[in-house]
This record gives C-alpha cells, structure tokens and sequence, in this order.
C-alpha cells in the first residue's frame, strides 16, 4: 500500500503562481512515477505532469513552459510549480504513484485550484 498525502491548493488570480506537493508514505519501491492529473467539473481526468525517480518528466502540452515538476527522492515528495495560471486550470488536482511494470495506481485525495479573478 502506499498512501498520498495532497497540498498547497487554493484560490489564485489569473497570472499567478500556486506550489502542489504530494508526499507518500508506505511500500515505496524503484523505479516508479509520480505525477498529477487534473480533472475539473464535467470533464475527463487529464495527466498534468509525471516524473520518474530517475528525473524523466512529461508534460501536457496545454502546461508546457508553464507548469514544472520534480521530486525529492529522498523525502517521496513531489511537486507541481503552476505558474501564469489560467482560468482553465481550475480543476481538482490528483498525485499518483505507480510502481514500474505494475497496473496499480495509488493516489491522493485530491486538492481544488480555482483561478479567478
């Protein structure tokens, strides 16, 4: 089991900035991705951003130059720096954790980022 523990949402302007964090605790084992999908109101749940333990990251080409994702290996910590927020990132953000070559998927509980004015 491992289990996700989601911070640092909120309610941000348009052009501003908001830092996710996502520690996770339990059967940690490498390799494995982290990462954060978004979901907001009547729509699909979106892959933001992943990172693997060993640095390699993806993106979304809708928060690319945007967003920036890392991790603290050493603490399972990883992060989401959202910067020039759009209304359209408004959404529920989850963090995943997936061990490589398993299907199963942990995640978190979720946080709100509303971007409005």
């Amino acid at each position: 089991q491992v289990q996700l523990v989601e911070s640092g949402g909120g309610l941000v302007q348009p052009g501003g900035s908001l830092r996710l964090s996502c520690a996770a605790s339990g059967s940690i084992f490498s390799p494995n991705v982290m990462g954060w999908y978004r979901q907001a109101p009547g729509k699909q749940r979106d892959m933001v951003a992943t990172i693997t333990d060993a640095g390699s990251t993806r993106y979304a080409d809708s928060v690319k130059g945007r967003f920036t994702i890392s991790r603290d290996n050493a603490k399972n910590t990883v992060f989401l720096q959202m910067n020039s927020l759009k209304p359209e990132d408004s959404a529920v953000y989850s963090c995943l954790f997936q061990r490589a070559g398993s299907l199963r998927t942990f995640w978190g509980q979720g946080t709100q980022v509303t971007v409005s004015s």
